[in-house]
């Protein structure tokens, strides 16, 4: 895997690049700044990832947010994992909204084992995440193959601030979208509710119907939990 680090943080960006490449993956560049990360992914050949904090210079707002958009616009077979220090939902939504053409998050398939050709993934996680080698690698590896993840304290956040889109749906089916966001497969997400693959596949196929994501919808698990990341909107 080829992966760009952006962090203003020298010591976490090395941190970052040190572990991925003890992994065996290829390092191609590292920024400080959202300027610079929109200039070395200009001038860089094939990436697979692009690693970005949220804040960083010049302004220390939502710079890298910005540029990972900009990212997004212009080559959208890069993947993109967001960083951010803080829970920050409105920060999530402006990341995963479908664009004017319904292509950002809409256009991947997160049950995919490879991406649709030409689509990268998403993924949103805090940095406490990153220090969790095992679930930064696998959220990383979502990415990677076209998936969409979003950290499941910001996922638990979401799903407590806006219950009224997601009236419908049982506790239980509460529970699966939840990790349906986080980017786990039906395997995995029945190995953490201790829940057989059929009952997994029920409860899925309950939050697809419930958010009239009928049979014909494309992609109906990443719009799933596009729905269940705009239900605040």
């Amino acid at each position: 895997m080829k992966v760009i680090v952006a962090d203003d943080s020298a010591l976490l960006r090395e941190g970052i690049a040190g572990l991925l490449e003890r992994q065996g993956h290829e390092v191609v560049g590292q920024a400080a700044s959202a300027d610079e990360l929109l200039a070395v992914v200009e001038h860089a050949g094939p990436v697979d990832v692009v690693i970005t904090d949220v804040r960083m210079p010049p302004r220390m707002s939502d710079d890298g947010l910005r540029a990972a958009l900009q990212i997004r616009a212009r080559r959208p077979e890069v993947g993109i994992l967001v960083v951010s220090q803080y829970i920050a939902p409105e920060f999530a939504n402006q990341l995963f909204a479908p664009g004017p053409d319904g292509a950002a998050g809409a256009a991947l398939d997160v049950s995919a084992d490879v991406a649709p050709e030409g689509v990268g993934g998403l993924g949103y996680l805090l940095k406490d995440r990153i220090s969790r080698v095992a679930d930064f690698l696998r959220s990383l590896a979502v990415v990677a193959a076209g998936g969409v993840v979003i950290d499941p304290d910001v996922a638990a956040r979401l799903m407590h601030r806006t219950p009224s889109r997601l009236a419908a749906l049982t506790p239980r089916e509460r529970e699966v979208l939840e990790l349906m966001a986080r980017g786990l497969s039906n395997n995995q997400i029945g190995a953490e509710l201790f829940l057989s693959d059929g009952a997994v596949s029920k409860h899925v196929a309950n939050v697809f119907a419930k958010l009239d994501l009928g049979p014909g919808e494309d992609n109906r698990r990443v719009r799933a939990v596009l729905a269940f990341l705009s239900a605040g909107e």
